[in-house]
């Protein structure tokens, strides 16, 4: 009988589209998840802090080394999307990814993905410093591990994805040769937790009694200590950024009014806004909060303006 209630419970197998050239490359696009492509304007950070942004020169550096952290991360979803097609046909949700759905196949999937992967790491040695080429592939080397093995290590999945988003923000002042202070790399990187570890209390929340069917992992927290994570790294990340606000360098400010230490006021509202979406265990997709909520997104502009006009000293 139980055997019976589990075949009527399971979703039912989707027949496989028929295959076409452009269904083939439509597929490849959407496993390469261009809606998380927007993680990596990131890039930006470092120059962005440093007042470097605006010339011809950030451009097309940073033009570039967007294309090639793009490149990598759509290597990885690739090959993350083949090795789970078995378990993803199962899943209510994720059976609808070309891979699992057929309109990709597995070796095709791998092919395009290992391509990628390795074209990137080549063309950064080619065309960016050494150190860029160095993090993009200890970026593409963490992340295969992840899909391998770390995403099912308790703790360490946190730190590998918060890591990720580190390295995106630290590789746009690599490739300009700009030193990364270390308020700017505690903020991101708190700040980075936070947003990850509540996305993992959401999906925690929201899949209560049944967290293993979307991410097996969520089995091994609790809900207790998945809020505990992102309320410290909220905290740290406002600290960090307000230690970097305060401190002048030495160097006195010539702008009308003290713009760098009036954007703490933003970025805190920032944090505090964006932390009610958590407590509710709606920040399961973070790129959704932060382009659909207008009083968010509002302070998010409040606080550029703040920032872009301390970095010009108006």
């Amino acid at each position: 009988m139980a055997e019976r209630t589990a075949l009527l419970e399971r979703p039912p197998a989707l027949a496989p589209p028929p295959r076409s050239l452009t269904g083939l490359l439509r597929g490849l696009v959407r496993t390469a998840r261009p809606r998380q492509w927007v993680k990596n304007v990131l890039v930006v950070a470092a120059p962005a802090a440093a007042g470097r942004l605006f010339t011809q020169h950030a451009f097309v550096h940073l033009s570039l080394v967007f294309v090639l952290f793009t490149a990598c991360a759509a290597a990885v979803y690739l090959v993350n999307d083949a090795r789970d097609a078995a378990a993803d046909r199962a899943h209510p949700v994720k059976r609808h990814r070309p891979v699992a759905a057929g309109q990709v196949p597995v070796p095709v999937a791998y092919a395009v993905g290992g391509t990628l992967g390795v074209l990137a790491p080549v063309a950064a040695a080619w065309l960016c410093p050494a150190a860029v080429c160095a993090l993009l592939t200890a970026y593409l080397g963490m992340q295969l591990a992840y899909c391998v093995s770390l995403k099912h290590v308790l703790v360490v999945d946190l730190v590998v994805v918060t890591t990720g988003f580190l390295m995106r923000a630290m590789i746009g002042g690599l490739a300009l040769g700009i030193p990364l202070s270390r308020w700017f790399l505690i903020t991101t990187g708190f700040g980075a937790l936070f947003m990850v570890s509540a996305k993992r209390y959401s999906e925690a929340v929201q899949m209560a009694g049944r967290a293993g069917a979307t991410r097996a992992l969520l089995t091994e927290y609790t809900t207790g200590y998945l809020r505990f994570v992102w309320q410290l790294a909220a905290g740290v990340s406002v600290l960090g950024y307000c230690l970097w606000a305060l401190e002048e360098g030495g160097v006195p400010s010539a702008g009308v009014l003290p713009w760098r230490q009036l954007s703490m006021i933003a970025f805190t509202l920032a944090v505090l806004r964006y932390a009610v979406f958590a407590d509710r265990g709606a920040a399961g997709e973070p790129e959704d909060v932060v382009l659909r909520d207008r009083p968010l997104a509002l302070i998010g502009l409040v606080w550029l303006a703040m920032y872009g006009l301390a970095v010009a000293n108006w």
